[in-house]
């Protein structure tokens, strides 16, 4: 999303979730803002446009959510899948480069790393209607 991420993450080693967000969204937003004011005249910036007028990049606050069954982890799956197509960002949810769905529908490597030690069970829509 432009404004924001989803990740599931299970609990960091050392630290605290918020850490770690804190972390990857002061990195993140730190190089991200040093290119796009590098490439001001391009196209690309338009996404951006906001966020350098106002000099930040995400949302102020991150919103967790235990996930404590096997269930629930695939329901939040689905939710974090299907945000790019419900934002409009694109018609399908193995449309969106920066998502996890190709990792889990078809089991292909892409721009996100999947670290999971049990892949959930995700169906496609040949096996059940996942865009609804």
């Amino acid at each position: 999303m432009p404004e924001h991420v989803h990740l599931l993450i299970s609990e960091p080693d050392r630290g605290s979730p918020s850490t770690v967000m804190q972390v990857l969204k002061q990195r993140f937003a730190r190089r991200v803002l040093r290119d796009m004011r590098k490439l001001r005249d391009s196209a690309q910036t338009v996404l951006w446009q906001e966020a350098l007028e106002a000099g930040h990049v995400w949302q102020r606050r991150y919103y967790d959510f235990v996930v404590r069954t096997e269930r629930k982890r695939v329901e939040k799956l689905r939710y974090m899948h299907r945000n790019p197509v419900k934002r409009g960002l694109v018609m399908e949810a193995d449309q969106w480069v920066w998502s996890s769905f190709r990792w889990y529908a078809y089991a292909e490597s892409g721009f996100v790393l999947v670290n999971e030690q049990r892949p959930a069970e995700l169906k496609t829509r040949d096996q059940q209607n996942f865009g609804k």
